[in-house]
């Protein structure tokens, strides 16, 4: 009992000291939409959907240091099974997850572009992307945004050093 008041005290202190001092990070929420533009199997990939967390720090700052990741799934399939030329498969992109870091600039109060770069897991595979953004927010308090970005995994098939890149649609809304 002692324990869970101890607790239930600091939790209280440290909601308070919270709601006192200015945030530091804004994290946003995100869906997004996915069209595949390049890719080895563009067919059996041609759109995905997914979700995003993008957290910013220093937030009103020009210049601000963010995280994004993503965790797309790609759901239409032509089911065509496609090879190199030895016979060996070339596997679908069924799923694709960036953890990617970067930095954001902010011109104007509504408007932000972002250059992002990290890893992209795609078919049990690390791949390098970067994801270079252009974005705005819906209303002045900045809750609201969305974004245009564009996403390039390289050497996505190592035989034929084709590249993966889709143009990614997302609207998301300030959760912290």
């Amino acid at each position: 009992m002692k324990s869970f008041l101890c607790t239930l005290l600091l939790l209280g202190v440290l909601y308070d000291g919270y709601g006192q001092n200015n945030h530091k990070v804004h994290t946003y929420l995100s869906g997004q939409y996915n069209k595949t533009l390049q890719d080895i199997t563009k067919g059996n990939n041609p759109w995905g959907l997914g979700l995003g967390v993008q957290c910013y720090f220093n937030p009103t700052q020009k210049w601000k240091p963010f995280i994004d990741v993503t965790a797309d799934a790609y759901l239409e399939n032509d089911k065509i099974y496609i090879t190199n030329a030895d016979g060996s498969e070339i596997r679908d992109v069924r799923g694709m997850v960036n953890i990617l870091g970067g930095v954001a600039y902010r011109p104007a109060k509504k408007i932000f572009g972002s250059l992002a770069a990290g890893p992209g897991f795609v078919s049990e595979k690390v791949l390098l992307g970067v994801k270079p953004s252009l974005g705005f927010f819906f209303s002045e308090n900045q809750k609201w945004t969305g974004r245009i970005s564009y996403i390039h995994l390289f050497n996505r098939d190592t035989r034929s050093k084709e590249d993966f890149g889709s143009i990614s649609f997302s609207m998301g809304c300030r959760i912290f």
